[in-house]
């Protein structure tokens, strides 16, 4: 009785192109999948990001604190330490716990930021000679110090 298996070498050849084969496929498809742009939970805002001093950050100029367990993603998805991007600012969208804490960010790609984002609206710090005729008004958002005066009677 021959227990020996006999060794086909072409069939063996075959098999290990086959092999190689569908395994350089295989990275291709992964390769193109993590060109593409990420999709972001509609919750996530926009902001530039400074970290200053982990776990202190800077959000859009505000001073804001990365949540313990805080996840900071690069462009290509793996994470980043905060650490890191200290001093660096980072265009990113994030999302905040219910304590207001930044617990996911993701930084963007060049393909990611042109999309629209709430969160980084523009801010005017002027005043047009066409706006400036307007009488004030109170949009629930006015200081104190600048809602329109009364004459007393």
């Amino acid at each position: 009785m021959n227990r020996c298996l006999t060794l086909r070498p072409h069939l063996f050849l075959k098999r290990l192109c086959l092999v190689l084969l569908s395994a350089s496929a295989l990275s291709v498809n992964v390769a193109t999948a993590q060109t593409g742009v990420r999709q972001f939970p509609a919750s996530a805002q926009r902001g530039m990001l400074v970290v200053s001093n982990p776990p202190e950050v800077l959000i859009n100029g505000k001073a804001a604190r990365l949540s313990p367990g805080a996840r900071i993603k690069g462009v290509n998805n793996l994470l980043v330490l905060s650490s890191t991007l200290v001093g660096r600012s980072v265009l990113v969208n994030y999302r905040q716990d219910a304590q207001g804490l930044i617990h996911e960010a993701w930084i963007l790609s060049p393909e990611e930021a042109a999309q629209e984002r709430s969160g980084m609206e523009t801010v005017i710090n002027f005043v047009f000679g066409s706006d400036a005729d307007k009488p004030k008004t109170d949009d629930g958002k006015t200081p104190f110090d600048q809602l329109p005066k009364f004459p007393r009677q």
